[in-house]
């Protein structure tokens, strides 16, 4: 799936990002921004883009210090509503007006943001196993493997290293997928060693009793996107997002709502899983023109 790679400014000047342009064929396609989770990278959607990319445009970034963007030497920049302003800087230089967002955890934060700052630009949201309440345990889960750790000699170490941290979200995964989860979230080095593909002082930011990646009480927030068409996905055996949590967002929500659980699948499913398409798809073409 080709694309065109843009580089932009940050929106505070300081950093050059990158940005993944799959154009349509065309033209006047509608415009959907993905944004991944917080070790991820633009490469997370690769498996999605097969999908969308014949109908949407997808504008796919490299959030600051993941993928190919630059790292920032202030780590208390790697926080969400400083991504959220690069986000409208990269949409604004590419002369996007309305869109519809797919956020991946972090990037769902960051989804709930764009909207409620900007609600006339969102056409529609489809968030990815994350929502206003963050469970605790997946917090914890998430804080033990952030930092990166020591290089990798080789890609087949590199999967196996990704399968200790990730086999409880992907219990059916094979030695294949594992491999082909550690080409989209690691790069190799010019010595030949493999390392995760983010600066490892994102850390930082899911670290103590209150990260700043997670902000506190987003129901407010949450209350505030009545009229944003929304998809809730939500894995099956999700540790970070709740069956509980999603119903409340269901309640709470008077707009278009509906959500799905992929099943066996925790945070957060990959969104090729056939129940994700089967969901995905339609919403999509119901509400982003």
């Amino acid at each position: 799936m080709s694309y065109r790679l843009h580089r932009y400014r940050s929106a505070d000047g300081r950093l050059e990002l990158a940005a993944r342009d799959y154009r349509a064929d065309d033209n006047g396609a509608p415009a959907l921004l993905l944004m991944h989770g917080l070790t991820r990278n633009s490469a997370d959607f690769e498996p999605l883009a097969e999908h969308l990319a014949g109908a949407y445009r997808l504008i796919v970034p490299d959030q600051r210090g993941r993928g190919l963007s630059q790292w920032d030497s202030d780590a208390s920049n790697y926080r969400p509503d400083i991504y959220v302003q690069d986000m409208l800087a990269l949409l604004g230089e590419l002369g996007i007006a309305q869109f519809g967002v797919i956020g991946t955890s972090m990037g769902g934060l960051m989804a709930m943001v764009m909207a409620a700052m900007q609600p006339e630009r969102v056409s529609a949201m489809v968030l990815n196993d994350i929502g206003p309440v963050l469970e605790a345990e997946g917090i914890a889960r998430i804080q033990g493997y952030v930092s990166p750790g020591k290089e990798m000699a080789n890609w087949d170490e590199a999967a196996q290293r990704i399968a200790i941290s990730n086999a409880p979200a992907f219990p059916h995964y094979g030695p294949g997928d594992w491999l082909a989860f550690a080409q989209r979230t690691c790069i190799q080095n010019p010595n030949g060693t493999i390392s995760f593909a983010y600066d490892p002082a994102i850390a930082e930011s899911m670290n103590g009793e209150n990260p700043s990646t997670v902000p506190p009480d987003l129901w407010p927030l949450w209350d505030g996107l009545q009229s944003i068409p929304t998809l809730v996905i939500r894995g099956g055996i999700s540790d970070l997002l709740s069956a509980q949590t999603v119903a409340e967002m269901g309640r709470r929500h008077s707009g278009p709502f509906d959500a799905v659980e992929i099943p066996h699948v925790g945070h957060a499913p990959i969104l090729n899983e056939p129940a994700a398409l089967d969901a995905i798809l339609p919403f999509l073409a119901e509400q982003v023109h």
